[in-house]
């Protein structure tokens, strides 16, 4: 829910519906949500398409009546095709009308801050929890940066990029970005709040930028830190690391050269190689082809530990959901 909002505090009277458990395979996570505004108009999912239908009408329901209603939508063998979840899970949907309480939520995670509300419907009590959006700092302002701090955007990192050269550091340059910062590098990151969930991507590939603050990001728990250049400049880095001090196991932690091998070229299918690592990493997926593969789709955690490559898992266990829904 708190992807959607902003466009919920600029209605006047909405209906949410919020994914509050998941049994088997779906395509969206429990806390995915979809909303209803005044006009009817609709944002977000809850199922990916096959039962939003079903759930427009819910919260049509609920927004006109301001009861809240709990729905279970499935998967069974005898209607494959008809209205219900086809890839073989069951959801369970908790919609509900805006109220007070859950605008100030919705401001109070807007701002940036930890938020946990609670909800109530038939005998079954909810409670959604969100933390402010994880960090990604990139740091070198060249092109590739703007392509990396808008899709980071899109995946939701609060995106901060840093140079120390102010003509090449500006917002105009990077209008995706949270913030633009004019600083050293590794000055920057040491004076910067970062946590398990902190992405570091590295783009300058200059010695004098990426080895003070590769030093400073590989000596913190981040969960990534990626460094962009190519082969050649990645073996002349990580000497240079170690003759800086850098342990071989913090070395192990380095992703360079950084992203997914994609065989893109420019600087926004760079970025998507990027992306994906962070997301493989996030996720414990494989990189592979979904269509090379047998496994589930959509797997639970442990599920997704079981078939993570081992150069994955460190970056793994550092890491810290975006939310998360608790449920009774």
């Amino acid at each position: 829910m708190r992807d959607l909002a902003e466009t919920l505090l600029s209605w006047d009277r909405f209906a949410v519906a919020s994914v509050v458990a998941v049994r088997g395979s779906a395509p969206r996570p429990v806390g995915a949500a979809m909303a209803v505004g005044p006009s009817g108009q609709v944002i977000g999912s809850v199922s990916g398409g096959c039962v939003e239908a079903e759930v427009y009408d819910l919260a049509c329901t609920v927004l006109a009546t301001s009861r809240p209603a709990l729905a279970t939508f499935g998967y069974s063998d005898d209607t494959a095709f008809a209205v219900g979840l086809t890839c073989g899970g069951t959801v369970d949907v908790l919609v509900q009308r805006d109220s007070p309480g859950l605008r100030a939520a919705l401001r109070a995670t807007v701002d940036g801050l930890p938020v946990s509300v609670r909800f109530e419907a038939e005998g079954r009590v909810f409670t959604e929890s969100w933390l402010p959006a994880p960090r990604l700092l990139v740091f070198g302002a060249i092109d590739h940066a703007a392509a990396v701090a808008e899709i980071g955007r899109f995946l939701g990192y609060h995106v901060t990029v840093c140079d120390a050269r102010p003509i090449f550091a500006t917002p105009e340059r990077f209008p995706a970005a949270h913030d633009v910062v004019v600083d050293w590098p590794h000055r920057y990151l040491a004076a910067t709040y970062t946590d398990a969930r902190t992405a570091v991507v590295v783009l300058t590939h200059d010695p004098k930028f990426d080895i003070p603050v590769l030093v400073e990001a590989l000596g913190r728990p981040l969960a990534f830190v990626g460094a962009m250049g190519s082969r050649r400049t990645h073996a002349e880095r990580l000497e240079r690391l170690r003759e800086a001090g850098v342990g071989e196991a913090a070395l192990g932690r380095l992703r360079s050269p950084v992203g997914l091998d994609l065989g893109g070229r420019t600087a926004a299918e760079t970025a998507v190689s990027i992306a994906a690592e962070l997301v493989a990493l996030r996720h414990g997926g494989s990189g592979l082809p979904l269509s090379d593969l047998a496994s589930p789709i959509h797997r639970t955690s442990a599920a997704a530990m079981r078939r993570t490559p081992a150069r994955f898992l460190l970056a793994q266990r550092n890491s810290l959901p975006i939310g998360s829904c608790e449920f009774s």
